[in-house]
């Protein structure tokens, strides 16, 4: 369950990184998907926007999007590129 700290911490740490390289990764449906890279451009109180390198398109995305991994935000830091939200963790049976 998403909670509203959840989507505060999300929005704090996307405001820190505006003007950073990031690759947004989504599905389109039917199962097609996209992987694009992008800028973080702002930051609102709901969403954040993204401007496309190929395209110098802006898309917004909501910090749900995120949180309930409809899509993928990796942060590149200056070396390689690392999950915004870690992927979760896998339950071992024993």
């Amino acid at each position: 369950m998403i909670c509203k700290n959840d989507i505060m911490n999300l929005k704090t740490d996307i405001d820190e990184m505006i003007g950073q390289k990031v690759i947004v990764k989504g599905s389109l449906g039917r199962n097609k998907s996209f992987e694009k890279e992008a800028t973080i451009e702002k930051a609102y109180p709901n969403i954040f926007v993204v401007k496309y390198e190929e395209n110098e398109r802006n898309v917004t995305y909501s910090y749900t999007d995120v949180l309930t991994r409809t899509v993928e935000v990796q942060v590149f830091d200056g070396q390689n590129y690392s999950p915004l939200i870690p992927p979760p963790a896998v339950a071992v049976a024993k």
